[in-house]
C-alpha cells in the first residue's frame, strides 16, 4: 500500500509516473467497475482548493491524486513531505497508452470527452496511428455550460456508458471536470475517468507541448503562458501571488 501525503489540506498519493500507470492498469484489467476518477493538482488547483469548498469535496472523492505541477513537488520537498516526481495529466495519458501497447494484456478502450468540436476526432486519428492496442470507442464535445444541466449531463453518461469504455479521458478544464466527475462518475459505467485538462488538444496536435528540456527544468508553465497569454496571464499572476502564501502557511504549521 503506497503512502499518501497530507499537503495543502488534501491527501496526495506518493507515486511515480510508472506506479500511477500500473495502478490505473490494475483497475482497467479488473473485472469489476468502480468508476474511479483521477485528479492531478497543479498550482492553480491548490489555489482554488483554498477557497472552493465544492472543489475540495470533489477532490475527496477521487481515487488517485497525483501532483501535476512541479512547484507542488518542490513545495513538498521544502516542507519535508517529499513527493517522488511530477505526474502531469498530459503525460499520464500517453504513458497509460504506452503501457497497454507494451503489455498487450487486452486492448484499451478509450472515450474522449471534451475539447472543441472536431478536435477529439483528430486526437482519435493520432491515437490509432500511434497506439494500435488502444481503441477510441467514442468521443463527444460537450456544449458550453453542460455541467449546469442535469439533462445534458445524463445524456453524456448514457453516451459514455453504452460504449463500455475502460477509460474516459476527460478534458473540460478545472474545476469543472472534477466537480462533474464527483457528481456523475458512478453513472458512467467505466473503469477510470482521468481529469486531464487540455490533454485531448495535445493528442490532437491543436496545442503544442513545451520541448522536453523545458519540461524537465520545470518551465512548461512559461511555454504555455507564451502560447496562450490572454487565457492564462491573469490566472498565473493570481497563482504566483497566492501559492507562496499557502506554502508559507504550511511551513509555519510544520516548523513553528
Amino acid at each position: 500500500m503506497h503512502k499518501k501525503i497530507r499537503l495543502f489540506n488534501i491527501d496526495i498519493d506518493r507515486l511515480t509516473m510508472k506506479e500511477t500507470v500500473e495502478k490505473i492498469g490494475q483497475w482497467v484489467i479488473a473485472s469489476d467497475v468502480h468508476n474511479h476518477y483521477v485528479v492531478t493538482p497543479n498550482v492553480d488547483h491548490i489555489v482554488n482548493l483554498h477557497s472552493n469548498e465544492q472543489f475540495k469535496k470533489a477532490y475527496s472523492g477521487a481515487s488517485l491524486i497525483v501532483a501535476d505541477g512541479r512547484p507542488v513537488v518542490l513545495a513538498s520537498k521544502l516542507l519535508g513531505k517529499a513527493l517522488p516526481e511530477v505526474v502531469p495529466g498530459s503525460d499520464l495519458v500517453p504513458a497509460l497508452f504506452d503501457y497497454f501497447q507494451q503489455e498487450k494484456q487486452q486492448p484499451l478502450k478509450v472515450y474522449l470527452l471534451g475539447a472543441m468540436p472536431g478536435v477529439a476526432e483528430k486526437a482519435a486519428d493520432n491515437i490509432h496511428a500511434r497506439w494500435s492496442h488502444v481503441e477510441v470507442v467514442g468521443l463527444f464535445s460537450p456544449d458550453f455550460g453542460f455541467e449546469k444541466s442535469e439533462e445534458a449531463s445524463l445524456k453524456i453518461c448514457q453516451l459514455v456508458s453504452q460504449t463500455n469504455a475502460d477509460v474516459v479521458v476527460f478534458g473540460v478544464g478545472a474545476p469543472k471536470q472534477e466537480l462533474w466527475s464527483k457528481q456523475y462518475a458512478q453513472q458512467l459505467n467505466t473503469k477510470v475517468i482521468l481529469c486531464v485538462g487540455a490533454t485531448i488538444d495535445f493528442l490532437a496536435g491543436e496545442k503544442s507541448r513545451a520541448p522536453m528540456w523545458v519540461r524537465k527544468i520545470g518551465m512548461e508553465w512559461l511555454h504555455r503562458l507564451m502560447t496562450e497569454p490572454k487565457r492564462l496571464a491573469k490566472r498565473y499572476f493570481v497563482d504566483a501571488l497566492i501559492f507562496p502564501v499557502l506554502v508559507f502557511r504550511e511551513w509555519k504549521t510544520k516548523f513553528l
